[in-house]
């Protein structure tokens, strides 16, 4: 329930944002009447995920008849991969797309083509509902903790969550730091895409692509995967009782090199799309 619900709140707080900095622009240039392009947009959007989510899970039945454990390896690999990208990304572009939006919206007002605000919208809600049907689909691969009414609890509270967080920023109502929100769940999407290569690699010693190597530890007596607390330990950040040596230096070895892509000091330092269109769309980011 945990980790379903911090992947939907993450991206549905981006998803959030980004209609927040288009909704500033727009109370910028005086068009408030064409809120409704933005709020038709990004219910297109949600609703373009959900049927997606939909067409996933039918699709997935007749994948599963070629092999289930072959079929989950690879959608947890997926996830890892889109994962570490997005995680990448957003800590290297999140001020050029911020400004980007704004520009858009900008050259929007100058042409009185404000309808495409819609399209803007729309692209940016059903990215990240995309992004979050394949993070969830692959946590779901990895362990039944996100399938059951405790993962679909947690993905419709993590959506809501986002909704009332950014909501409330664009209206001043809370002192959130969107800076170290994100920082936060960035870690917290670290380690839950290194449980999840993990456990990808766990399968492929399991179907005999790779090569088994005895349990480094047995942890099974003081933790078992089947406990509630283990299960729940197991979705969010992939712990294992009796890891085998390659899992374990795998996920180290992700932790290390997608830590330094997230939080490395290479490239340029961005700040999250809020601050970014803060000053010529009069957001500035709430200080802690």
């Amino acid at each position: 329930m945990v980790a379903t619900f911090v992947i939907t709140l993450r991206e549905g707080f981006e998803a959030a944002l980004l209609l927040g900095i288009v909704y500033a622009c727009l109370d910028r240039f005086g068009a408030r009447a064409h809120y409704r392009w933005v709020t038709l947009g990004g219910a297109l959007g949600l609703v373009a995920s959900i049927l997606m989510g939909i067409a996933v899970t039918f699709l997935s039945g007749p994948l599963l008849d070629l092999g289930p454990d072959l079929v989950g390896a690879a959608v947890i690999f997926a996830a890892v991969g889109l994962l570490t990208w997005h995680g990448w990304w957003m800590s290297r572009h999140a001020r050029a797309m911020g400004r980007d939006v704004q520009r858009r919206v900008a050259e929007a007002e100058a042409t009185r083509r404000l309808s495409v605000l819609g399209l803007i919208a729309f692209t940016g809600v059903f990215r990240e509902g995309a992004e979050t049907v394949l993070f969830l689909w692959g946590l779901m691969s990895q362990t039944a903790e996100g399938a059951g009414w405790g993962g679909l609890t947690g993905g419709v509270l993590g959506v809501l969550t986002a909704a009332a967080l950014g909501w409330t920023i664009f209206r001043g109502g809370t002192r959130l730091s969107v800076r170290h929100f994100f920082a936060v769940t960035s870690i917290v999407l670290l380690f839950l895409a290194a449980g999840l290569f993990s456990t990808g690699l766990g399968k492929l010693q399991g179907l005999g692509v790779l090569p088994a190597t005895d349990a480094l530890w047995d942890t099974s007596a003081l933790l078992s995967d089947h406990s509630v607390l283990g299960g729940f330990l197991s979705g969010l950040v992939g712990y294992r009782a009796r890891p085998s040596l390659l899992e374990v230096a795998a996920y180290v070895a992700y932790v290390a090199v997608a830590g330094t892509l997230f939080f490395g000091v290479a490239g340029p330092t961005p700040d999250h799309p809020l601050r970014a269109a803060g000053a010529e769309s009069g957001i500035d980011e709430p200080e802690p």
